[in-house]
């Protein structure tokens, strides 16, 4: 049964409304995945929709009646509304609404739980890498993986120690960097995220939400290559999973 959602987030950041603007207009790849916005009201917008509010580096607006390739969703907006916080930095409202048609409570939730962690990474990248260009790869573990302990397979197979807390600095391999220091800037039962100076790393336990898990990495360093690290994290998952 189609029902309506409306997540609702709101957060301060050490960065100025530009560079926020910026980050969820052009650099979205640094946090997010690629996507593009036609830098103008009734533009066109990521998903097939239309840009319905287009005032920066105040607020953003994105509409989408039908999505592409979404069964799970009928309708869908994600909207940003960035005012200068006093002292330096920006305070944001982030909103996303639209219809799941299907399977109402595990797609809410799911989303949800997603926000909060894309809204993070969002901040790491405002903080500790905005106006770098990343190269970018997502991709799924094997199906084997949508287990209840996917997540932890993962998380152990890199070498993350199962007391390690957000916030530590901890020693990990990374498939195609190797051995490599890198903050634990954020853990919960359904998500991990490393930082390292010259990446990030998000690993999403979607076994919980009936899907595999899923590795995003956003590698700022210089002559990064977007295939060489989908195929190194590939072959690692395969061997993880095998």
């Amino acid at each position: 049964m189609s029902k309506e959602f409306e997540i609702v987030r709101e957060f301060e950041v050490d960065a100025s409304p530009e560079q926020v603007w910026e980050a969820i207009t052009t650099g979205t790849a640094g946090w997010l995945w690629p996507m593009e916005y036609e830098p103008r009201e009734g533009g066109a917008a990521p998903f097939g929709g239309t840009v319905t509010a287009w005032d920066p580096p105040r607020h953003l607006t994105g509409r989408t009646e039908s999505l592409e390739d979404v069964p799970q969703q009928s309708f869908n907006q994600l909207d940003h509304v960035i005012e200068p916080r006093e002292g330096g930095g920006s305070w944001v409202r982030y909103v996303h609404s639209g219809i799941f048609v299907d399977d109402w409570d595990n797609q809410y939730d799911g989303a949800d739980k997603h926000t909060d962690f894309y809204l993070h990474t969002l901040r790491q990248y405002l903080e500790h890498f905005t106006g770098r260009t990343a190269t970018f790869v997502t991709l799924d573990a094997p199906v084997a993986s949508n287990t209840p302990g996917g997540l932890e397979v993962v998380s152990r197979g890199l070498g993350l120690p199962d007391d390690a807390a957000q916030g530590a600095t901890v020693r990990v391999e990374v498939p195609g960097a190797g051995e490599v220091d890198a903050v634990l800037d954020f853990r919960n039962p359904y998500f991990v995220g490393l930082r390292t100076d010259e990446a990030m790393y998000r690993v999403f336990g979607r076994n919980h939400f009936g899907a595999p898990v899923g590795v995003s990495v956003h590698d700022f360093a210089r002559g990064a290559d977007a295939e060489q690290n989908e195929e190194a994290w590939r072959t690692w998952l395969a061997g993880l999973f095998a």
